[in-house]
């Protein structure tokens, strides 16, 4: 005799079978398209490390105040430090190794460009997200940049300047594909 949970088994695996043979063989038509070149260059946005891909404009810190403090300060707080609404964009240096990280822009971000393509493609948040121009969000990058004592007030960020500047964490990633030594201690576990 058969047992009634072997019975139950069955039936769930023949179920699935049908199920998974039923979903390969459906055929959909008129339901999305192939997006167009013009669509993928306009989503294409992200700026990485390098910064080859960042556009024309140019901004320094004394532009960006006024824009910071109609646009940003309300969420970041006046000093960067004390925002209700955002993190905290300056501060935190040293504290990466302690037991209480505060990841700020200069403490914790790896590369002024990625800072740049943050505030241009998520700041200010939604509702008004991507309103930013380039040359306000250049302008934003070096306040933030100056106010974390990574640059000048009066050095002019552009899409050569933006990616030669040293950020304090730089070295702080593992790289993609890190060489340890033998034996050595690595960050992620054995493998």
């Amino acid at each position: 005799m058969v047992s009634r949970s072997f019975k139950h088994l069955s039936l769930v695996v023949g179920l699935l079978s049908c199920a998974t043979a039923f979903a390969q063989s459906a055929k959909y038509s008129g339901v999305g398209r192939a997006p167009s070149a013009t669509e993928i260059k306009d989503w294409d946005i992200s700026v990485g490390p390098s910064g080859k891909e960042l556009p024309p404009g140019s901004g320094t810190a004394k532009q960006g105040a006024p824009i910071y403090a109609a646009k940003c300060a309300g969420c970041h707080g006046v000093d960067l430090m004390d925002g209700k609404g955002g993190p905290r964009l300056r501060g935190g240096e040293g504290t990466l190794t302690s037991l209480r990280i505060e990841r700020s822009i200069g403490s914790y971000w790896g590369f002024a460009t990625t800072v740049w393509d943050f505030i241009n493609r998520d700041m200010p948040p939604t509702p008004v997200r991507g309103t930013l121009t380039h040359e306000e969000v250049y302008a934003l990058t070096a306040f933030i940049l100056s106010k974390n004592n990574i640059i000048k007030e009066d050095e002019v960020m552009d899409a050569k300047s933006l990616p030669r500047v040293k950020m304090p964490n730089r070295e702080g990633y593992v790289p993609f594909n890190p060489v340890y030594k033998k034996d050595a201690v690595r960050p992620h576990g054995s493998y």
